[in-house]
Parts: C-alpha cells; sequence; structure tokens
C-alpha cells in the first residue's frame, strides 16, 4: 500500500483538494445570495491568509524566481477574471443550472493543453476515463436532462451574451488550471501558493479603493466566508502540491473538478440532510470510475518495467 502511494503521491494530494474543496461547497451554501461576488472574494482571501502559516516558515528567498511569481500572479488575477465572467454570465440571463454545469467543464480545455502543448501521454483507458467523466460532470451538476429530454435541454440554450460569458470562464479556467503546472516549474510549492495569496489581496485592496466592496454583510456570512476561503486556500495549495509531485494536468484537474462535486453531494447528504436521485448517483459511480481509467497508465508503465526487468535477467 505504501509503495503505491508512494508512486501517486499527486493523487494524494489532489484527492485531498477535492475533499477541502467539497467542505468548501458545503460552507457556500450558507453564504447569502445576496452578498456580491466582490465581498465574497474579500471573505474568500480573509481566510486563506489564515493558511499561510503553513508555507511562510518553509518559504526560501533563494528559491524565489521572477518569473514565476510574476505568472503565479498573472495566473490568479486570471482565475478572478473567470469569476467574474461567471458572475457577468448571470446579470445578463444565464441560469445556474445551465452556467455551473457548463463552466463545470473546464478540465476539458486543461485535457486539451495538456496533450497539444505540454504533451502529456494519455492511452485509450485513460481517454475512456475522461469520456466517462465528462457526463459525470453534467449529472453531477443536475443536468440529466442533457440526457433525458437533450431536445427540451438546448431549446432552453440559445445563442446570447451570457452563453459567450460562460464560455469565456470555462477557457479561462481551464488555461488557469493548466497555469499551475507551469507556475510549479519555476516555484516551490510554498512560493507558488504565496504568489495566489499575494494577487488575492491586491485584488480585494483594489475592490475595497473602488468602492465594490459593501460592507453591510453579518458576522455570520463572514465567518462563513472565511471558513470557506480557508479549505479554498488549502484546496489550492494541495493541487500545486500535486503538480510538483508530477502530477499530470490532464489527470489532476480531472480527477479534482469531478471528486469536489462527488464529496460536496456527499457531505450534503451527511450534513444538510439533502437527498439524492438516481441521476447523481449514477454520476458518483462515473466520477470514481473515470478516476480509476486515468489512474490506469502509471500501472501499465510498471507492468511493463517489470517485464523488461525480467527479459534482461534472463
Amino acid at each position: 500500500m505504501n509503495n503505491y502511494l508512494k508512486g501517486r503521491i499527486w493523487l494524494v494530494y489532489t484527492i485531498l483538494a477535492a475533499f477541502s474543496w467539497g467542505i468548501w461547497g458545503v460552507l457556500t451554501k450558507f453564504i447569502s445570495i445576496d452578498v456580491s461576488p466582490f465581498v465574497t472574494h474579500l471573505m474568500f482571501t480573509t481566510g486563506a491568509l489564515f493558511t499561510l502559516p503553513i508555507v511562510i516558515r518553509k518559504c526560501r528567498i533563494r528559491e524565489v524566481s521572477i518569473k514565476g511569481i510574476s505568472l503565479g500572479i498573472g495566473a490568479s488575477i486570471l482565475v478572478l477574471l473567470g469569476n467574474v465572467s461567471v458572475y457577468q454570465s448571470f446579470k445578463m440571463g444565464g441560469q445556474a443550472a445551465v452556467v455551473i454545469p457548463f463552466t463545470n467543464l473546464y478540465p476539458l480545455v486543461t485535457i486539451l493543453i495538456a496533450v497539444f502543448i505540454f504533451k502529456e501521454k494519455l492511452n485509450w483507458i485513460n481517454c475512456a476515463g475522461i469520456l466517462t467523466i465528462i457526463p459525470a460532470i453534467i449529472l453531477l451538476s443536475g443536468q440529466s436532462q442533457l440526457f433525458s429530454d437533450p431536445e427540451h435541454f438546448f431549446q432552453t440554450v440559445e445563442l446570447k451574451a451570457w452563453l459567450l460569458f460562460a464560455f469565456l470562464a470555462l477557457l479561462i479556467f481551464g488555461i488557469f488550471s493548466a497555469s499551475q503546472k507551469v507556475v510549479t516549474n519555476y516555484l516551490s510549492t510554498e512560493w507558488s501558493y504565496l504568489s495566489f495569496v499575494v494577487s488575492s489581496v491586491l485584488v480585494s485592496v483594489f475592490f475595497i479603493v473602488i468602492g465594490l466592496i459593501d460592507f453591510n454583510f453579518s458576522q455570520k456570512t463572514f465567518w462563513f466566508g472565511s471558513m470557506a476561503g480557508f479549505l479554498d486556500g488549502l484546496g489550492v495549495l494541495a493541487i500545486y502540491s500535486a503538480y510538483r509531485a508530477r502530477g499530470k494536468a490532464s489527470k489532476v484537474s480531472s480527477i479534482g473538478s469531478t471528486m469536489q462535486q462527488v464529496f460536496t453531494i456527499i457531505l450534503a447528504l451527511v450534513f444538510l440532510n439533502e437527498r439524492i436521485d438516481l441521476p447523481i448517483f449514477a454520476g458518483i459511480v462515473l466520477a470514481i470510475l473515470g478516476a480509476y481509467l486515468l489512474l490506469w497508465e502509471q500501472k501499465i508503465a510498471k507492468s511493463e518495467n517489470a517485464t523488461n526487468i525480467k527479459d534482461s535477467s534472463l
């Protein structure tokens, strides 16, 4: 078991990130819907600041790379633009039932970048895993209608401005996920994460200065938002750790995104007494199966290495 995990430490970090984001997903249900995304960002940033003691003591000045810091801050600002695009999509008439599952498909963008730019290798079993995870994401997002009544679903989705902003958010989230892999090529896990938090603070200050932050929210909302930000920060830190452990972008993004939804649903079922229907259950099964298929490459490689060693000994 130890040897299995040692070769897949990136998977451990990815699952930890998904679990952290799963709790984050439950906590966000307690944040008032009247709170703007700018205030939400401020709350998340406040929570992320409490994660800094975990990483600051491990940061070494000699490990700093100006290029890496610039990439890290730029990537973090990029994800903010994605959040703003989602908000703008809602503002222009987009329904959450369509926008959220659509943007949750961002791992597809990451996979394309990983295969065609990063030159990551995927065998046919991994591709089957990706094809399994796509419907899992849709089902876990509560959009089983896409399969049961696709004609009605697409009739409700017209080419309007809100859809363009949703598509922009999907692209941005996918690029951001891939950029995290690039950042860890120049920075340690700790410095990568620190650049993320610093950019988040700078953006929060910018929002305050230009008057986008309305401080008229309850103390309960603030604490729930800060707790969610703390867990979101831990998730980002775990993802950077997964990439530093040589996790492939195509696998880390797919497994992390899908399992996050699985954990959120399970935790909501336990703590919020929410119920799951058959499509959601099917989504959970497909998510686990897809994650397993995405892991198959290393198992095959290990088997081939063992065969080569045996042949050479003869």
